[in-house]
């Protein structure tokens, strides 16, 4: 089981996609845990997502700590799988929950009610590669499936 959760490719392509993905969410994360880049931190985002999104607070946790130390993790190759379908359960959760109703585009001009739900889309896409894909050269993951000797 350990073997196949582990197992990746020595491709670049997982290695850019993941980088990439994790560097985008990280900020989210930060905004989220420590309320940087103008987010609101710990207890004001579990305050948020409890009373005006209805949402309990251990997923909340979960949604922080996938955003922040998942986006971790995701750079560094370890636990890719794992994270991306945290990723994808994070971003179902918010366009069921925040932004199906703005539509499918981002707010470009200002003219919506709220973001659409493209870049979530995105996420959701590049995750599912990685979840067949794995971490990919230069990963962690890679690392340990070499030690388990199911490297590809």
């Amino acid at each position: 089981m350990f073997k196949r959760f582990f197992q990746t490719s020595s491709l670049t392509g997982p290695f850019i996609t993941r980088v990439g993905l994790g560097a985008v969410i990280l900020p989210h994360g930060f905004q989220k845990l420590l309320g940087l880049f103008g987010g609101f931190g710990w207890s004001a985002t579990i305050g948020f997502f409890s009373r005006a999104l209805h949402i309990p607070v251990p997923v909340t946790v979960l949604v922080i700590l996938g955003e922040s130390l998942g986006s971790v993790a995701m750079i560094l190759g370890f636990m890719t799988r794992f994270v991306a379908a945290g990723y994808i359960l994070i971003m179902l959760g918010a366009i069921m929950l925040v932004h199906l109703p703005n539509g499918f585009f981002m707010n470009w001009f200002g003219k919506q009610a709220g973001e659409g739900y493209e870049y979530h889309l995105l996420v959701i896409t590049m995750s599912l590669a990685l979840l067949v894909a794995g971490g990919g050269k230069w990963s962690v993951d890679g690392l340990i499936a070499g030690r388990l000797g199911s490297r590809k």
